[in-house]
C-alpha cells in the first residue's frame, strides 16, 4: 500500500529588486492557474506602499496576491512568521487546485519557507534592555561603534541608525560569544516540505542599475516623502525596524535635515543598487535556482508548465 503523501508543487520567482519579478509572475499565474504569495520583507507592512514597490491595485486585481499588508509597521515580523503564514496559504491553494507562486527578493524568507529555519535560542531580555538603555543614553552611534569593533561584517550591513538590528547583533555576541554573521552563515535547513521549481531572474548590470535609478525617481514623484511624513504623523517611530529600511530611512534623514534633497536622492539610488548586489550574492549561493534572463518569459512559462504537469 502506497502511503506516500504528495508534496504541494510551488513555483518560486526570485531575483534582485527592479528586475521585473511582479510582471513576469502575473503572466505565469494567468498561464498556469496560479496565485501569488509575496516574499518581500517590506511588503508585509500596511501603510508602506510607495517605498516598498507593492504591486498596484490593478495588478493585485488581475491576480490574487497574499502576504501583502498583513502587519502594522510597529509589529514584529520575521522569516519564521513568514514561513508559517505563507506555508499555510500554499497548502490552502494546493487543496483548491491553484498553483502557488512565491515571488520576491528576500532570500532568507524564501529559504525559510522552502527548507525551514533551525530553531533559534530565546533572546536574553536583560541584555536587550541594557542595550536599549545604552542607546537612549549614548545614542545609536555608540552601539554602532561597539558592533564595528566586535563584528565588522554585520556593521557593514546594518545602517548606523538601525537601533533594532544593532541591538540584536550586539545581544547575540554578548550572550554567545559568536557574531551574528557567523550564525547567518551557519543556518541549517531541513528537508524540503514542498516540490518546487525556483527560477532566478538576471539582467545586464547597467540595465538593472538604470531601472533602479528610474524606480527611485518614480517613487519620489508618486509621493514617497509624503508617505514617510504620514507614517511619522501617525506616531510610528523612525527607529522601528520597518522605518529603517531603504527609502524610509532616507526620507527621515532628509526630514531631519541630515542631507540635502539632492544628496538624499543620490544616496537612495546608491543604497538600492548596493542592496541589489547583496541580493544577487545571496541567491547565487543556491544551486537549486534555475537562472534565466528576465526577458525570456516564454521559455520560463513553458518550463513551468512542464513542471506543473509532471
Amino acid at each position: 500500500m502506497n502511503t506516500k503523501v504528495e508534496k504541494p508543487k510551488i513555483i518560486v520567482i526570485c531575483g534582485q529588486t527592479c528586475i521585473g519579478k511582479t510582471a513576469l509572475a502575473i503572466k505565469i499565474a494567468k498561464a498556469v492557474n496560479g496565485e501569488i504569495i509575496s516574499a518581500d520583507s517590506m511588503q508585509v507592512y500596511r501603510h508602506m506602499d510607495i517605498g516598498t514597490a507593492k504591486p498596484t491595485l490593478d495588478e493585485q486585481a488581475s491576480v490574487p496576491h497574499y502576504m501583502i499588508d498583513v502587519v502594522e509597521p510597529d509589529e514584529h515580523f520575521d522569516a519564521a512568521r513568514f514561513a508559517l503564514m505563507a506555508g499555510a496559504k500554499i497548502i490552502q491553494l494546493h487543496e483548491q487546485g491553484i498553483v502557488p507562486l512565491v515571488v520576491g527578493g528576500t532570500g532568507l524568507y524564501i529559504n525559510a519557507l522552502l527548507y525551514g529555519l533551525s530553531r533559534a535560542r530565546p533572546a536574553d531580555q536583560k541584555v536587550l534592555q541594557r542595550l536599549k538603555n545604552e542607546a537612549s543614553t549614548h545614542g545609536t552611534g555608540f552601539l554602532y561603534q561597539k558592533l564595528r569593533e566586535c563584528d565588522s561584517a554585520a556593521a557593514d550591513r546594518i545602517h548606523p541608525n538601525d537601533t533594532f538590528r544593532l541591538i540584536r547583533a550586539l545581544e547575540v555576541f554578548e550572550v554567545t560569544g559568536k557574531t551574528i554573521s557567523s550564525f547567518h552563515q551557519k543556518h541549517r535547513f531541513k528537508d524540503k516540505q514542498f516540490d518546487f521549481l525556483q527560477v532566478g531572474l538576471t539582467m545586464d548590470r547597467d540595465n538593472l542599475y538604470d531601472r533602479i535609478n528610474t524606480r527611485v525617481d518614480i517613487m519620489i514623484h508618486e509621493g514617497l516623502l509624503n508617505e514617510v511624513k504620514g507614517l511619522l504623523a501617525q506616531g510610528y517611530s523612525n527607529n522601528l525596524k520597518s522605518m529603517q529600511s531603504i527609502g524610509y530611512r532616507h526620507m527621515v534623514d532628509y526630514i531631519q535635515k541630515h542631507f540635502s534633497w539632492e544628496d538624499t536622492v543620490r544616496l537612495l539610488q546608491r543604497d538600492t543598487r548596493r542592496y541589489a548586489k547583496r541580493q544577487m550574492t545571496w541567491f547565487k549561493r543556491d544551486t537549486n535556482i534555475l537562472w534565466k534572463e528576465s526577458h525570456q518569459s516564454k521559455n520560463i512559462i513553458e518550463k513551468i508548465k512542464c513542471f506543473v504537469k509532471t
